[in-house]
């Protein structure tokens, strides 16, 4: 992967960033996605931000090497603190982090949000959260896509403005992502399923203290919630 041909996980990305966009990547490593936006004129000015000292100098490098000093800022920062009231930044990229850690960065510096008007967020693990915070806090799913690559899966959320209700199965599997039910995201939850099934197994034997009788009852949950969608033609 380099600025001229980025992974699959990160084509996706680029493809949901409009045109004309002033983007912040959170997490640029090592800024292929910003050079990439504003080589292809897909955004017009990029901000990519690293809080790693090693990523945050391979950034300035890529970026050098690019010619794109005058349309990429690269700044060593904290989340969104890479962003600056100057900017006018409408669309926010975080990608290959989980997703407890990209809620945490959007919750440290909420006021880094005022302008922004789309969310391109990938999570590697517990989407569900990041769809919890959006509904939280009045954004809505524009889109949802699962995608496997390097025998990895994952999900790519993009968030707008805007009201958002979601059940307690579309919180956990994704509203657009169990609608489409792809082959990937079949691949994902039955093998969610078959862990869920093991850590049940091994909780046969256990006493059954309140914690226990707690914890299966939980399992059995979301097994049956996940069940309820891989085997219904319909959903």
């Amino acid at each position: 992967m380099n600025a001229k041909k980025l992974s699959k996980r990160l084509e996706t990305v680029a493809s949901f960033v409009p045109t004309g966009a002033v983007i912040a990547d959170i997490g640029s490593d090592h800024a292929y996605l910003p050079c990439y936006l504003i080589n292809n004129k897909i955004a017009k000015k990029a901000i990519a931000g690293e809080v790693v000292k090693g990523p945050f100098e391979s950034a300035v490098r890529q970026v050098r090497e690019e010619g794109l000093i005058h349309k990429i800022s690269v700044r060593l920062a904290d989340g969104l603190e890479a962003i600056e009231d100057g900017d006018k930044v409408d669309t926010i990229t975080i990608a290959g982090m989980g997703g407890p850690l990209i809620v945490s960065i959007l919750e440290k510096q909420p006021e880094a949000l005022k302008n922004v008007t789309r969310l391109i967020l990938q999570p590697n693990i517990h989407a569900k959260v990041i769809r919890e915070w959006a509904m939280k806090n009045n954004w809505a799913l524009l889109d949802e896509v699962i995608l496997e690559e390097d025998a990895k899966i994952y999900e790519i959320l993009v968030l707008q403005r805007g009201e958002m209700n979601l059940t307690e199965q579309e919180l956990l599997l994704g509203k657009h992502l169990m609608n489409e039910k792809s082959d990937v995201f079949i691949k994902k939850w039955q093998r969610e399923i078959d862990n869920l099934k093991r850590v049940l197994s091994s909780l046969e034997g256990a006493e059954s203290t309140p914690d226990v009788v707690a914890k299966r009852e939980e399992i059995l949950h979301l097994i049956s919630l996940v069940e309820g969608v891989l085997h219904n033609e319909n959903s």
